[in-house]
């Protein structure tokens, strides 16, 4: 009798964890809106030049207009440290190209922070580790994860290894792939929690930050991965914006066939110029590429957003609204 409890006790054991590992649960941080409730961040992307194509410069402006606004705290689209990421915690690129380039005191908040293709060139453990943490209490990167902030969430998600060619045709590139391989289980159970978290979030806006573009009129165009993967399952819960880096430029696209907005903010440090093309002109509502930055203002019946350049003159302002209470 004894073995057969036993035995049920193991299975009733592996049966729980079963389904706490089926549903899983993305790793959470909590932001409070002001007072008056609403929350405002910034948004840079493609920064870690250690100063160097005028990354000191737009930083420079980050600060001023962040204390301008009381931001909350910080967004980065990834490619933080350029070009192979770190070579482990003790790269010397964490305080040349983060720690003693965003020292303004408008920028003195919190960092939340996803891999680019290039983070995965390097080290990633290094950049996801809580030593840098205590180098810097700015500082979180993680694969994915998600920031509540009551009436708006972000959700946080790693998209690198979705793009086929960095397995397929790396061009003498090696990524760091420790914590994603196999990869087929990795991109489902991403997929899975992800849409889990959203449709289980009650959140009055939603935001989805990545680092590859899902929609882009610049260098890198479209990720095809993300569009055939990712957007069905962003646009089935009601995502409002979809904010990423990538290309090294701002832009805005809106189109018919999706109610997101796509917005690149990529222009942290190094910028392409006049290497842009989109087949529908009424669709690229912005295109800068130029370096800036971009922020995003929360309220629960409004969201503001106003991209930036190098010089902190404002090139484009976009808002939206929605009631603040349901009719049922």
């Amino acid at each position: 009798m004894a073995a057969v409890w036993n035995g049920l006790l193991v299975l009733g054991l592996v049966l729980g964890f079963c389904l706490v590992s089926s549903l899983g649960e993305l790793e959470r941080f909590a932001e409070s809106p002001k007072g008056d409730g609403s929350l405002a961040f910034l948004v840079v992307g493609d920064w870690g030049r250690r100063g160097n194509y005028n990354q000191t410069e737009v930083a420079h402006q980050m600060g001023i207009i962040g204390e301008k606004l009381d931001i909350d705290f910080v967004v980065s689209t990834g490619d933080n440290f350029y070009e192979d990421g770190l070579t482990g915690v003790d790269d010397p690129a964490f305080q040349e190209s983060f720690v003693n380039i965003y020292t303004h005191p408008g920028l003195q908040k919190q960092w939340y922070s996803v891999l680019g293709n290039h983070d995965y060139r390097g080290d990633v453990e290094a950049q996801l580790s809580p030593i840098l943490r205590k180098m810097d209490s700015r500082w979180l990167c993680l694969r994915s994860f998600i920031v509540n902030a009551e009436i708006v969430e972000l959700f946080f998600v790693d998209t690198t290894p979705f793009v086929d060619k960095y397995f397929t045709k790396p061009k003498g590139d090696v990524y760091d792939w420790s914590g994603v391989l196999p990869r087929k289980r990795y991109l489902s159970n991403l997929l899975r929690d992800v849409d889990l978290a959203l449709r289980e979030s009650r959140a009055k806006w939603k935001i989805v930050v990545g680092h590859h573009t899902i929609k882009s009129a610049g260098h890198h165009k479209n990720t095809d991965e993300l569009g055939a993967q990712f957007l069905p399952i962003i646009q089935a819960n009601n995502v409002d914006l979809y904010i990423n880096g990538h290309d090294h430029c701002l832009e805005r696209i809106e189109t018919s066939d999706s109610p997101i907005q796509f917005l690149t903010s990529g222009g942290g440090s190094k910028s392409w110029r006049g290497d842009v093309s989109w087949p529908n002109p009424k669709e690229l509502k912005f295109y800068y590429d130029g370096q800036g930055f971009m922020t995003v203002q929360v309220t629960e019946a409004e969201i503001d957003v106003v991209f930036y350049d190098i010089e902190g003159q404002v090139l484009h302002q976009w808002s939206t609204a929605k009631p603040l209470f349901s009719i049922i």
